[in-house]
């Protein structure tokens, strides 16, 4: 009996092995969150961040995963930041109270509650953004998700794109509306190295 019970434990260990998560680092190099505002009705404004970290994972037998993005709220880049004749050039306004409040809030975040997958890849995530203190509900769909190998280091890596709207009055962000728009696209490129 303890012989059979022995080699039935060890036949399922290669399938225990093959349902274990794939751990991911974010590489904050090639890791931009970035967003889209209509400025005055007439143009989308573009801006991005600079400093990101993070984690993702995901069992592609389980159909399971999650994902955590810290990104540092001062590092905001919109190529605006030299201020000239004006009080304050744009990139510092934003890191103000009136918007990202850098000072008070130093980072947003964005932690899963749900990985959605098509076939063996996610093909979405569901979670909460957190933005001046305030955490609200925020889909991300993935616009492109692949893994392959790293060419450097050989290790397993993923990356893509993901893609969700939420808006900022629903945050407490209410400065300049509606001659800046409420409504953001964000669209989070990454890339991490597995564990």
């Amino acid at each position: 009996m303890k012989r059979t019970l022995a080699a039935l434990t060890l036949a399922a260990l290669p399938f225990a092995v093959q349902a274990a998560p794939e751990r991911y680092t974010v590489d904050p190099y090639h890791t931009y969150p970035n967003f889209t505002v209509e400025h005055w009705g007439l143009s989308m404004m573009h801006g991005r961040f600079d400093k990101t970290t993070g984690k993702f994972s995901f069992d592609r037998a389980a159909k399971s995963g999650s994902v955590e993005i810290v990104i540092d709220s001062a590092s905001i880049s919109t190529g605006d930041n030299v201020k000239g004749n004006r009080p304050r050039s744009r990139d510092e306004h934003l890191r103000a109270a009136d918007f990202f409040n850098a000072a008070e809030f130093p980072t947003l975040t964005f932690k899963s509650t749900k990985v959605v997958f098509g076939g063996e890849l996610p093909t979405g995530v569901e979670g909460n953004l957190t933005l001046l203190g305030v955490t609200r509900p925020v889909a991300l769909s993935f616009e492109r998700f692949k893994c392959g190998k790293n060419p450097f280091n050989q290790k397993d890596r993923c990356g893509g794109n993901a893609v969700g709207k939420f808006k900022r009055s629903d945050f407490g962000m209410k400065t300049a509306l509606p001659a800046v728009g409420d409504e953001i696209t964000l669209n989070i490129e990454f890339e991490g190295d597995r564990d």
